[in-house]
């Protein structure tokens, strides 16, 4: 078993090389015995779900009977998005559960996002997961399969939680992915003018990557927003946990930007509130978090550790660059794109007539950046040459929870390690483009004399 595929996040891999159905089989049972020692009964039952690739239902089968052989009872709640396999967590009697999905990889790819109670397993817990599998050390018994389809509970349960949305036109392009399973009949059922893009599931994503926060995959939406003169677009990756949005004028607000409107409209009503961001969102999230009355936190990059976080500190909203965001204030507090749809067009709603997405920022400076940078450095040596950054810019005031920001009077610039690939990740902003070129000569030219030491 190629120990590569057990990551940060979730485990992951190409289907049928580093994936079989026997390889399936057993971390079902390693899943088992792991989730049977943490809660400390030889008896429990799981939900599982799928996402829309191909080999997803040959990978269910599978699962399951590893699952089963270990003693647990299994409810298959079905093909659908990842947040609603979260649901099933807490609309179920389960221990724990899988979803089975490759998330916003290409179609070869598959994975697994493990959860023990209503806790998604990272970094050492999926770790832990490999070492029962080395050690061969797994549980053995009888299990059940059961099935019960959660989408129109989901449906239900947040149609209650909403007003009327009619009069708000959105794009919404799912990608062949499982939101366009939810998404279009949600909003429409909460009165919203919808124009589907690519609703129909296929694991082969023939239209396009389903990975809405990169701009050509958007390409589509912003072209049917422009054309049918829509108030928003909305795009999900292949399983509906990360959320891309354009304004009215095809324009897109990435995470952090999008972190702003949604932070606004919490703090009117709950002052003083924690909200967190990741080391890589813009320092005008922060400053307008606290302008607005609440606590801005920043936190390290992966959904997993902020969402991790957001628990820790009692904070209503969390968020990153990807789009995954996180709401604590009205929800459960995990990761939903279709719920953020609802949530954006409610505060496009409730701002009133002319509806537009745009001027919820107003006041909010546009600085200018640079996009995410990545440069190959080897595992073994990205997270000394990060520790070596720190200390060439020691003299400067910066964040080191994750790499180092390094503060200017007029920007900032990142230096950390990616959690899941052999690379350093730098991101740069400044007041202006001058300015930004400037700190990024200066940050990168320090860093070019530390690699050729």
């Amino acid at each position: 078993m190629n120990p590569a595929i057990f990551r940060q996040y979730d485990i992951r891999g190409i289907w049928e090389k580093d994936l079989t159905p026997d390889i399936v089989e057993t971390l079902g049972k390693a899943f088992a015995s792991y989730l049977l020692g943490s809660i400390k009964k030889d008896k429990a039952r799981v939900s599982i779900a799928r996402d829309v690739r191909t080999h997803s239902p040959i990978i269910r089968d599978s699962l399951i009977k590893g699952l089963n052989g270990s003693g647990i009872d299994v409810v298959d709640v079905g093909v659908c998005p990842t947040p609603l396999q979260y649901y099933s967590l807490f609309k179920l009697p389960v221990d724990g559960g899988v979803m089975i999905t490759g998330s916003h990889n290409p179609p070869e790819f598959n994975g697994f996002k493990m959860s023990v109670g209503r806790e998604t397993l990272h970094g050492e817990e999926i770790q832990e997961i490999r070492k029962i599998i080395e050690a061969g050390d797994f549980m053995t018994g009888s299990g059940t399969v059961e099935e019960y389809p959660i989408i129109d509970d989901y449906i239900d349960l947040l149609k209650g939680k909403f007003q009327s949305l009619s009069g708000i036109k959105a794009v919404i392009d799912s990608g062949n992915g499982t939101g366009g399973l939810v998404a279009p009949k949600l909003l429409r059922a909460l009165g919203a003018d919808v124009i589907e893009l690519y609703s129909e599931p296929d694991g082969t994503f023939p239209n396009h990557h389903p990975d809405p926060t990169v701009e050509k995959n958007i390409a589509d939406m912003i072209a049917r927003v422009k054309e049918t003169k829509a108030h928003v677009g909305i795009a999900y990756d292949g399983d509906a946990d990360r959320i891309g949005v354009v304004d009215e004028d095809g324009e897109i607000i990435w995470g952090d930007r999008l972190m702003i409107i949604f932070s606004r409209d919490i703090l009117k009503d709950n002052a003083g509130a924690k909200i967190i961001g990741e080391v890589k969102c813009s320092q005008t999230l922060y400053d307008d978090i606290a302008s607005n009355g609440g606590v801005p936190i920043m936190w390290k990059t992966g959904h997993s550790l902020i969402k991790g976080k957001l628990k820790e500190e009692g904070a209503l909203l969390a968020g990153e660059m990807s789009g995954h965001i996180f709401f604590a204030d009205r929800y459960f507090g995990y990761d939903d794109a279709v719920y953020a749809s609802l949530r954006l067009l409610e505060v496009i709603k409730k701002a009133g007539e002319p509806y537009s997405t745009k001027a919820l920022l107003k006041g909010a400076p546009v600085m200018a950046s640079t996009p995410e940078i990545r440069f190959e450095c080897p595992d073994e040596v990205k997270f000394r040459i990060v520790d070596k950054v720190r200390e060439k810019f020691k003299d400067y005031p910066s964040v080191t929870i994750d790499g180092i920001r390094i503060k200017f009077d007029d920007g900032w610039a990142l230096i950390r390690a990616s959690n899941t690939q052999p690379a350093l990740v730098m991101r740069f902003e400044a007041k202006d483009e001058k300015r930004l070129s400037e700190i990024r000569s200066f940050v990168e030219s320090g860093l070019k004399k530390i690699m050729e030491e």
